[in-house]
């Protein structure tokens, strides 16, 4: 094979361990990275999560104020039912492209502010403080940022990068999520005497055909856009020839800001109606950031001129480990900036441009040299 930049070569390196999430596994990713980032001069604490499970936050610089961090998980969704044309784990670079699965979604944004980081750390050891923060657990809840809050080893921030597939377009918010499940209740009866039970199925669907006409009623965000509602899954009965007493439905919704997950709770309770028991899954707030805020309007204006573009808002269409990380580290400013391909999440045969992990090494390197001025 050719050769290739250290960029490119680290998220092939890192694309080759399986950390497929379940079950995760990222421990050796996260001491192979800790042991890179150690020799460069940053100071790396392993936070163990579960057996074979770990974080690793990596610090250099100052001490003195809040400083700019960096995150990306490292877990991976599983391969899907679909064959993949190429080895999912062997990083296969053909046309131009990258392959394998978390090429886009995240490794090689990790790969990339890794190396940016490290070739700055000579400048950075003097300057005001750089952290990355690296997590386990991000594609079945943010479980790796939860428990580095929770244990209270991150420090304030004054600006965050998330490395999340963007195609190194700066992205300056995502909409909440708010995963719901309702569950309806009957009484069981033998089908072919349904007359004597109460069909919970029933009452899902008329719930469901409730939930297809929700109308948040609020005005679109000029960025985020509207809110959504999905029902992602629907569960009941336990054979074909009983009336159901029980029935599950699973509700993602999206939000935009100004929107209070509590009191859209509350309503979707109502509408649903039927007597229904809902339980929140899971519950992040959005992120969003004014482009005008001095550190945002720097570190754009630094990634525009990479990419030799002007700058037009936009979003990113998925939630990211800012949900977690953002109110933790002080609500510092925020971008979603990272190298690979938005649309390539998830995908059988997910590949990332080789031109664009180079480019997001240019582009972390132009914020870091701001950061280190601005200090």
């Amino acid at each position: 094979m050719a050769d290739v930049s250290e960029a490119v070569a680290l998220t092939r390196d890192l694309i080759a361990f399986q950390t497929v999430n379940p079950p995760g596994a990222e421990l050796p990713l996260i001491e192979f990275l800790a042991q890179r980032l150690d020799a460069a001069g940053f100071t790396c604490t392993i936070q163990t999560i579960a057996e074979g499970r770990a974080n690793l936050l990596a610090r250099i610089g100052r001490r003195d104020a809040p400083g700019l961090a960096f995150t990306g998980h490292v877990d991976v969704v599983p391969l899907g039912a679909k064959p993949w044309s190429v080895d999912p784990f062997a990083g296969v670079i053909k046309d131009g492209r990258l392959y394998g699965r978390g090429s886009s979604d995240m490794k090689s944004g990790i790969a990339a502010f890794v190396v940016a980081a490290s070739a700055c750390a000579a400048k950075l050891k003097d300057g005001p403080e750089v952290v990355l923060a690296i997590t386990a657990g991000e594609e079945t809840g943010c479980d790796g940022a939860l428990a580095m809050v929770e244990s209270g080893i991150l420090p304030e921030a004054a600006a965050l990068i998330v490395g999340e597939p963007t195609g190194n377009q700066p992205m300056i918010g995502h909409k909440g999520a708010l995963w719901l499940k309702a569950e309806t209740f009957g009484v069981t009866a033998h089908g072919s005497m349904p007359e004597l039970g109460d069909n919970a199925v029933y009452k899902a669907a008329r719930a469901i055909g409730r939930l297809a006409d929700f109308d948040f009623n609020v005005a679109r965000h000029p960025v985020l856009g509207k809110p959504t509602l999905n029902v992602g899954k629907v569960t009941g009965g336990l054979n074909i020839n009983s009336v159901p007493d029980h029935a599950e439905i699973h509700i993602d919704v999206r939000t935009i800001p100004g929107m209070n997950h509590a009191e859209l709770r509350d309503g979707l309770t109502g509408l649903i109606g039927e007597n229904a028991a809902i339980t929140s899954l899971f519950d992040l707030p959005g992120v969003w950031t004014e482009p005008d805020v001095p550190w945002a309007a720097r570190a754009i204006a630094a990634t525009c001129a990479v990419l030799g573009i002007p700058f037009a808002p936009q979003s990113a269409p998925f939630f990211t480990d800012a949900s977690v990380l953002t109110p933790a580290l002080g609500h510092p400013p925020t971008l979603i900036l990272g190298p690979g391909e938005t649309a390539q999440a998830h995908q059988t045969d997910e590949y990332a441009e080789v031109a664009k992990i180079d480019m997001a090494v240019a582009i972390y390197a132009a914020i870091l040299a701001d950061w280190s001025a601005a200090g």
